[in-house]
Order: structure tokens, then C-alpha cells, then sequence
């Protein structure tokens, strides 16, 4: 057996189809799994203090729990907070900065989880359009995601605009003292200039990613939400694209992808934890 990595999907276990999702992921030849919370409107009310993530946080490691029962490999919590949050906390009443504080909050609370608990943290920035004023706390959010990484060692997952070039991104991240390659665009493309690409499974941007020689890694972005089944892309997607890039010749691309860009980023090894 070989580690096959899921870098980044949702699980749902109070709504959605939760552990099953693992369980197709797992039959279909996955063995590993970075569990991304959801955004913090689909499991409760409006967050109004940093506090009110710790039922999203809390949701979110109780499913990796039960996915590592179910898993050759393991999983992994990444906690933190969407950048979407920031145009509904806007459209509630909040005014941009003050709904920038309350979503700094919640990264600072994230940030008490990486004490073993979870393995790193999630921010962004709008990928639609948004004010001058929503568009400036949001890269302010962005920035403290970047500089709470740096401050424990830790990898920052991206929810950002479509880009080849986050470059800018990098720079901010360095200047934190975040090396670069653990900033991780998440929902990417088979190039990318700044962090990582963790590419979502589209055949076509596979190939740019394998072809590359660059590091990446794979994702399917599923949302487990029943009102959307198989958002955005199924959990068996991964497996299976792994099988289509083994039949293509792209033997050293799925290395780079499962094993070699995850202990890069993220420091773990998907080799020896498969006999957990």
C-alpha cells in the first residue's frame, strides 16, 4: 500500500454524510486526509467573539476522531476561519474592521489547538469582489494568519482569488518569518508562483502540476453538505486520480504529491503512518 493524500475536504458529522465520506475515500484506496473545519455559518450562528469557533473547531476533531478509527493512514485537523465569514458578518451589520477582529479572534483561538491537537491553520481572502475597505481587513486577517503560522511553526492553508501568481502572498509570509513553501493555496491550479499548489483534481491541471516537477499536492475541496451532495468533488476523487496519473506514467508526481510536498509543508510522514 502506498499513502494517498486528501489535502484538503470538509466533514460534516452532524449534517452531512461524515465518517461514510471517509469510508468511501478509504475503499477507494485513501489512507490519508488533512480535515479543513467548515465555514463557521454552516455549522451554527454568527460568530460574534473568537469563542464561538470552538463548536466549529470542536465539531472538526471529533470527525477526524473517527475517521483515524477508519483509516490505513490518518487524519489531520486544519482549523481557522474563511474568509468568506467577513462579507456575512458585513451583511449582519458589522463594519469591516470590526468584523476583521472577530475573525482574528477565531485564528487566535485556532492557534491554541496547535498544541498537538491540529496541524495547521486555514485564512484567505475573498476570491469575488468585495470593497476597498472589506478587501484591506481581509488581507489584514491574511497577514495574522501568516504571522500566527510563523510563531508556532506552522503551516497556513489559502482560500484565495484564482491566481498563477500569489507571490505577493509569499513575500508577506516570509517577511513573518513563514518560509513560503508552507503557505498552501488551497482550490489550485496545476501552476502557481508564491505558496504551494494543492491542485484540485481536474485532469488538466494535474498534468501542469505533474509536468511541472514543482511540489504540489492533491485536493477534492468536498463540502459534505446534503443539500450539495458530492460538492465539490466526490471523496473518492483523489484515489482515483491517483490511478489515472499512475496509468499516464506520472509515477514521481504522485510521490511529490502524498509524500514528499506533505512532510515539506506539513512535516508529516504519510509512509510511517500507515501502520497507525
Amino acid at each position: 500500500m502506498e499513502p494517498i493524500l486528501d489535502d484538503h475536504l470538509h466533514l460534516d458529522p452532524d449534517h452531512g454524510r461524515g465518517i461514510e465520506a471517509v469510508k468511501d475515500f478509504a475503499r477507494s484506496g485513501g489512507t490519508h486526509l488533512l480535515v479543513v473545519n467548515k465555514p463557521s455559518w454552516h455549522l451554527g450562528e454568527l460568530p460574534e467573539s473568537g469563542a464561538d469557533f470552538r463548536h466549529v473547531f470542536e465539531t472538526t476533531l471529533g470527525a477526524v476522531a473517527e475517521a483515524n478509527d477508519v483509516l490505513d493512514g490518518r487524519a489531520w485537523p486544519v482549523l481557522g476561519v474563511h474568509p468568506g465569514l467577513i462579507s456575512q458578518l458585513v451583511d449582519a451589520g458589522h463594519d469591516p474592521e470590526g468584523a476583521g477582529e472577530i475573525m482574528r479572534a477565531g485564528l487566535d483561538l485556532a492557534r491554541e489547538y496547535l498544541d498537538g491537537r491540529a496541524l495547521a491553520l486555514k485564512s484567505g481572502r475573498p476570491h469575488y469582489e468585495v470593497s476597498n475597505e472589506v478587501w484591506k481587513a481581509s488581507n489584514e486577517t491574511l497577514r495574522h494568519a501568516l504571522a500566527l503560522g510563523a510563531e508556532h511553526g506552522c503551516a497556513v492553508q489559502l482560500h484565495t482569488e484564482g491566481s498563477e501568481d500569489l507571490t505577493e502572498i509569499a513575500e508577506w509570509a516570509g517577511e513573518r518569518g513563514l518560509p513560503a513553501q508552507r503557505v498552501v493555496k488551497h482550490y489550485a491550479g496545476g501552476r502557481l508562483a508564491g505558496p504551494t499548489p494543492s491542485v484540485i483534481c481536474d485532469k488538466d491541471e494535474l498534468r501542469r502540476a505533474a509536468e511541472s516537477g514543482e511540489p504540489f499536492m492533491m485536493e477534492t475541496d468536498f463540502i459534505d453538505d446534503p443539500d450539495r451532495p458530492g460538492a465539490v468533488m466526490g471523496p473518492k476523487t483523489v484515489p482515483r486520480r491517483v490511478g489515472w496519473l499512475r496509468e499516464e506514467g506520472y509515477d514521481d508526481a504522485i510521490r511529490t504529491a502524498h509524500v514528499e510536498t506533505p512532510e515539506r509543508v506539513y512535516g508529516i510522514d504519510t509512509i510511517d503512518t500507515l501502520d497507525e
